[in-house]
């Protein structure tokens, strides 16, 4: 993570919570299939207000504010979701079923609005500027393992549920026979969920800012060459 980094317009950060239960992770699945249905909705949802963006932007330079509030409370609800589940395992408490931000809940999402928009990048950024962003974020996720899979007619074996995916279930392992979430295995999770997301607003229309091409580990915002040290959504330090 590099210090003093130039602030991205989507903020997202995650508290660790001491005390998480050894075995409660191994059942989070059947748990959070109410929130994984709403889901479902939310996000053809979100791609449908985000095609009626693109139109707006482009004939006017701006995302409809109540539009673009919705879009976030889908990255909100679903970082809240991924957070408790199996993007973070960071804690135990069950997510709110709202697309408001939560300010006592671990994970927060906000995203700036922005006062205008390109309206030549609207035609680009979500395909051809972010394609290298999605090689990335496809080998995080697993959606390129999935695809590499798929070209070759399932005869190469495949994690589809990539990096993260990956490192979750080894920090899940070592929570049930130890006890403890390791620091180090935490802060990386939150690095490439953090770029995750910041490409998902990027190809979703709602900032013209390019994903930066680094890791900003840990569960705040990196500090900022031009403001305090301290993100604006700041939750209770981290606990090792």
């Amino acid at each position: 993570m590099a210090a003093n980094a130039p602030a991205y317009p989507l903020q997202i950060t995650g508290e660790l919570a001491p005390g998480l239960s050894r075995g409660l992770w191994l059942v989070k699945w059947l748990l959070a299939i109410p929130h994984y249905i709403l889901l479902a909705f939310l996000w053809l949802a979100f791609l449908a207000v985000s095609v009626i963006a693109f139109f707006a932007i482009l004939f006017t330079g701006r995302y409809p504010r109540g539009l673009f509030e919705f879009n976030v409370g889908v990255l909100r609800w679903s970082w809240r979701v991924g957070f408790y589940s199996y993007s973070a395992l960071g804690t135990d408490k069950y997510p709110p079923f709202t697309l408001e931000d939560v300010p006592d809940y671990p994970a927060r999402l906000e995203v700036e609005y922005p006062a205008s928009l390109s309206r030549g990048l609207v035609l680009v950024k979500w395909w051809l500027l972010a394609l290298p962003h999605y090689l990335i974020i496809g080998v995080f996720t697993g959606a390129a393992f999935a695809g590499y899979n798929q070209v070759n007619n399932g005869s190469a074996w495949a994690y589809g549920s990539g990096l993260i995916g990956l490192l979750v279930l080894i920090a899940g392992i070592v929570l049930l026979f130890a006890g403890r979430y390791p620091r180090g295995l935490y802060d990386f999770v939150m690095g490439m969920n953090r770029w995750v997301y910041r490409v998902v607003a990027y190809a979703g229309l709602m900032s013209d800012t390019y994903p930066p091409f680094r890791f900003d580990m840990g569960g705040n915002e990196p500090p900022t060459a031009s403001g305090p040290d301290a993100a604006p959504l700041t939750p209770a330090p981290v606990v090792p």
